[in-house]
């Protein structure tokens, strides 16, 4: 091949490598997407994923499965997500436990924040400070006043060491600058089961899973820790309103694709997210499950995640949580 051949032939394929991301963008989705989950089936995560899917499926015409893979903090699930083509066809619901699991771990298989391209964020759920129905305390000042007169005696419990909801109950301890027992359990049944024996006094878990026995008039929410009132309790106030200025935790989740997939998929994949987090019927089933739907950009979304992994981090340091 002659040198004006070969003039010719480069600019041509530097514009099809160019061109090529787009035009699969065009193309797709060419097949079933999945979306990888990090928690069992049936919890709060999981159900806003498959909520989510069956509104994406929809719009684009292809089917979108959920498939399951709990454990170690999230690792198996994401690197399931990164062994796969990086063409938007298998993508990972991140959380705030993704986050988590970047300042718990010695050592990661990946970079979270530099293997994964955040799509969109999908949705937020409060996190509350609850109590037993007869319990003494009814308000979140009185319990605070309680463990100040009396350290060391305030047993809060959560789900395991490691956990966002034990995180946030560390946070609460530090915050309120308080000599408190953090006292961890093996899921919120164990966590619902002791506080109504009396065993701990409080506990900071997420909404939704005991929002049934806050209906029941079991137990009672003090406060809720997010920057907002919660819709399903708009009566109970936020810690920041309750003397805990600084105090702020929410949980959230939203989807991720590996890194190397295509901006233009990326980009459609949000937008399609968007329309799937406006629908009517999505919105209301989300809030049935007391998370408020919320897309954002993917720089948003990417940001999020890179604070949340510098605050939890932080946090662990701070609880003397060791690394595993």
């Amino acid at each position: 091949m002659n040198r004006r051949h070969l003039s010719r032939l480069v600019p041509a394929l530097l514009t099809a490598l160019a061109l090529w991301p787009a035009a699969h963008a065009q193309t797709f989705p060419s097949k079933p997407i999945r979306i990888v989950v990090p928690f069992g089936a049936g919890g709060v995560a999981d159900l806003t994923a498959r909520t989510v899917a069956g509104r994406l499926a929809e719009q684009l015409g292809q089917s979108v499965v959920i498939e399951n893979k709990p454990g170690a903090g999230g690792v198996v699930a994401a690197e399931t997500v990164l062994k796969s083509e990086p063409d938007g066809h298998t993508l990972l619901l991140m959380s705030n436990g993704t986050a988590v699991s970047a300042g718990l771990f010695k050592s990661l298989p990946f970079d979270t924040l530099k293997d994964f391209a955040p799509i969109s964020t999908l949705g937020t759920f409060d996190i509350a400070i609850v109590v037993p129905v007869d319990s003494r305390f009814k308000t979140l000042g009185d319990l605070l006043a309680h463990a100040r007169s009396n350290p060391g005696k305030l047993n809060v419990g959560s789900i395991n060491i490691g956990s966002t909801q034990n995180l946030a109950a560390e946070l609460f301890k530090s915050t309120a600058a308080m000599d408190a027992q953090i006292v961890p359990f093996n899921g919120t049944p164990a966590v619902v089961t002791a506080l109504r024996g009396g065993q701990i006094d409080a506990a900071v878990e997420v909404l939704g899973p005991v929002m049934s026995q806050v209906q029941a008039k079991a137990l009672r929410v003090l406060a809720v820790t997010g920057e907002k009132r919660s819709a399903s309790l708009p009566d109970v106030p936020t810690a920041r309103e309750s003397g805990l200025s600084s105090f702020v935790a929410a949980s959230w989740n939203g989807l991720a694709a590996p890194a190397r997939t295509p901006r233009p998929v990326i980009e459609r994949l949000q937008r399609e997210v968007v329309a799937a987090l406006a629908n009517p019927d999505v919105r209301r089933r989300l809030a049935d499950l007391n998370v408020e739907a919320q897309s954002s950009s993917p720089e948003q979304a990417a940001a999020l995640l890179a604070s949340e992994v510098r605050r939890w981090g932080d946090v662990i340091v701070r609880a003397r949580i060791p690394q595993q």
